[in-house]
């Protein structure tokens, strides 16, 4: 229990006192008025019992005033509840989502490869709203129909012993079943959690790649697909409920039956003249409030003991280590590659043993095959990922025990692939820069060569875009992609295929954009035109993960190897025609 309450409160156990406390009051203040309206009734019973004692007007009033003014008693517990349980439910899920957010933007790509979109979509949103759930009602729920039932039962043994122990003798039966059901309950809540997760995840596969399934017809396969884990989670579903529910509520009514031992119990009594009526009627209405919150607490064990799922799959993220390092690097030196070795998630190598030097405040072009390692230099380079064997210094610092934030306030990126966030355009180039004003965002948006377009806009820079940039064409989010690592002003800029796939005219505004991001900045670029290239200081050609060849345009030409075969290839494709 103890490592279940860690987990659904995300490690800090004392979030959920206050709530657990205010429960407690709360149904502390529902019962209290049973123990009064018994007195008023008692005073009843002995005016009519004991005549000479006459009707006791004054006790009744004062009674009754209590149980008046008890009811903003009543009402401010409930406003204590409100607040501990609900407002700090929220808040907790609220901040832990953030805090998880944080934690999983430190974690390395390889978490990434290793888990589908849907699922970690799901950890932040369904799994934290199962957990927010049990926070705000379950949590309070279970303290207070634990807590209470044991204060009733010590009061009321006070009262008469007998009574207590037929009322609360079958809530350990009750317990002890659900007890010997827990295997069953979390080997279908796990798989429950795993059919939800692969659902949305093949959904999010499927609106993602919507444009090509109807590109190539493949609509009814991947339909298939979909429908084989919505079916799955149907399947669950059903067995979860079905077979939970009879084994819950055949514990509820199992706990429930001490009230009626306890009806059988009293009226035996009451026969015998061993028990006063006011007593027993105080027994079945104090009986009534103890056992609703109880009732409560049994019908909701399923969904807590789902939950736990939830809390243990956020845990288990949280505990993930993230990117270590404390030391800052010397962005401004040189970059050097000595013996690297790396492959992903402890995969076939991509690089061998790779060794090379980039001056500061240079040009080096990576070129070679598809497959060769170029991509994964850059994304080494920014430590996407940590290195297998070898080291990676800048400045003479190993980037591996460098401090991540530190060292990605001094690295640009600009990909082929440009995601842009549902937003405005002004704010998607504010991500190089949190705190740039209007003016620094123009200024960059006019280096990169896009204020002309944005000025055309419907709404200028504060024109929201679609979703990853879906409302601009490719040249237009390529250049505010610059614009950003323009207003970043890193000193290390790593340029991934920037200019593939676009047309001439957009090519060459993102040229210039390129030209104007790259001065007086050490530049790593990955180009396969290698007309793009011509005039860098340094060109790398990888082939299998392994340097093959470097040094100048001019050198490689002569070295004839494989730069030149490529140099060749790409010369005999700019004459090919159409016939």
């Amino acid at each position: 229990m103890n490592r279940y309450f860690y987990n659904i409160s995300g490690g800090d156990i004392r979030s959920l006192w206050s709530s657990g406390l205010a429960a407690i009051l709360d149904g502390i203040a529902k019962v209290l008025p049973a123990a009064l309206l018994v007195d008023i009734f008692n005073t009843l019973y002995l005016s009519f019992a004991e005549p000479e004692r006459g009707l006791q007007l004054g006790r009744m009033w004062g009674v009754s005033l209590v149980l008046v003014l008890w009811l903003g008693v009543e009402y401010a517990a409930y406003a204590s509840l409100y607040d501990k349980t609900y407002k700090v439910a929220y808040s907790l899920a609220a901040s832990g989502r953030l805090k998880l957010a944080e934690h999983i933007r430190r974690l390395s790509l390889g978490f990434f490869g290793k888990r589908d979109p849907g699922d970690i979509t799901n950890l932040l949103l369904s799994d934290y709203g199962q957990v927010e759930q049990t926070i705000s009602h379950n949590v309070p729920q279970l303290i207070s129909g634990v807590v209470l039932p044991v204060l009733a039962f010590c009061g009321l043994a006070v009262l008469d012993w007998r009574m207590a122990l037929a009322m609360f003798a079958a809530i350990p039966l009750g317990a002890a079943l659900l007890w010997l059901t827990d295997s069953i309950q979390a080997n279908l809540s796990e798989k429950h959690v795993q059919a939800k997760n692969e659902a949305a995840s093949r959904l999010q596969e499927y609106l993602s790649g919507i444009r090509e399934i109807k590109a190539h017809n493949v609509g009814g396969a991947r339909f298939l697909r979909l429908r084989a884990s919505f079916d799955r989670l149907m399947r669950e579903s059903i067995r979860l409920e079905g077979i939970m529910g009879p084994l819950i509520m055949g514990a509820m009514l199992l706990a429930r039956s001490g009230m009626t031992l306890m009806i059988f119990t009293g009226s035996y009594l009451l026969a015998g003249g061993n028990l006063t009526l006011p007593v027993f009627l105080l027994f079945l209405l104090v009986g009534t409030k103890v056992f609703d919150p109880l009732t409560v607490v049994l019908t909701n064990y399923g969904e807590m003991r789902y939950s736990a799922f939830s809390a243990q799959r956020i845990m288990d993220v949280q505990q993930e280590e993230p990117l270590q390092g404390a030391k800052p690097v010397m962005p401004r030196q040189s970059i050097v590659f000595d013996g690297v070795t790396f492959g992903y998630d402890a995969g076939k190598p991509v690089l061998k043993g790779l060794s090379f030097t980039v001056a500061p405040n240079t040009i080096a072009a990576l070129v070679g095959p598809s497959g060769s390692g170029k991509s994964t230099v850059t994304r080494l380079i920014a430590r996407f990922w940590d290195i297998q064997e070898g080291s990676i210094l800048i400045g003479g610092q190993r980037i591996g025990e460098a401090d991540p934030e530190l060292l990605m306030k001094d690295i640009s990126m600009v990909f082929q692939d440009v995601y842009l966030f549902q937003d405005t355009i002004a704010n998607n180039i504010r991500i190089g820069k949190m705190d740039a004003t209007q003016e620094e965002i123009e200024a960059a948006a006019k280096k990169a060569c896009c204020h002309e377009f944005i000025s055309q806009l419907p709404q200028g820079y504060d024109t929201p875009v679609g979703e990853g940039g879906s409302t601009l064409s490719g040249g237009e989010k390529q250049r505010i992609s610059i614009a950003r690592a323009l207003l970043k002003d890193a000193s290390i800029v790593l340029l991934d295929e920037a200019t593939a796939s676009l047309d001439p005219e957009n090519e060459s505004a993102v040229q210039q954009a390129i030209n104007a991001l790259v001065a007086d900045k050490t530049v790593i670029l990955i180009a396969h035109r290698l007309k793009t290239i011509q005039n860098a200081d340094k060109i790398l050609v990888l082939d299998q993960g392994q340097l093959v060849e470097q040094g100048t345009h001019e050198e490689l030409l002569e070295e004839d190897g494989l730069y030149a075969h490529l140099w060749s290839l790409q010369q005999d494709m700019e004459g090919w025609r159409v016939k």
